[in-house]
């Protein structure tokens, strides 16, 4: 199989909780895992694990990662108008508490974070989201452990 037909995962690493995880199920399964953040970040030093620090606007990262995202890809992310823009090119798409992002829930969770936006710039909300949980982590590894298994059945086809 070449290198254009292996499953990536491309995380979104800046706020990522999940890294960890993320390197466990790619060990797993002889995955590649590019690690693309705005600076640099220690990683564990493995051949399949890449570093990508992406210099320049607030937005680099995100761009980098849209720019490669397609069907063989998995990119983790909790920013939603990056996972819009991956969902649409065909990428699986996971929050890191393991919500899939797909074609069907992108344009609520848009409209959803919109509202925040809005309602936090008002002055209206000023909390943040609640913290992540043990039981996040496990949700994120069970949908991204799918995630690969789909692929791989879908790649066989």
């Amino acid at each position: 199989m070449s290198q254009a037909d292996q499953i990536t995962i491309f995380v979104d690493a800046d706020a990522c909780p999940v890294k960890d995880e993320v390197y466990r199920v790619a060990a797993r399964y002889g995955l590649h895992v590019f690690v693309v953040a705005n600076s640099f970040m220690n990683l564990p030093r493995e051949p399949w694990i890449e570093r990508v620090v992406v210099p320049g606007s607030f937005d680099a990262a995100d761009d980098w990662i849209a720019e490669r995202a397609g069907p063989k890809a998995i990119v983790v992310t909790a920013d939603v108008p990056l996972a819009s823009r991956c969902v649409k090119s065909g990428a699986t798409v996971l929050g890191p508490a393991g919500k899939p992002f797909t074609e069907a829930s992108i344009g609520m969770a848009l409209a959803s974070r919109n509202l925040m936006q809005d309602l936090r710039e008002a002055g209206l909300v000023t909390g943040g989201s609640r913290p992540f949980s043990a039981k996040d982590r496990s949700a994120f590894l069970g949908a991204l452990d799918r995630a690969v298994v789909r692929l791989r059945r879908a790649q066989r086809g």
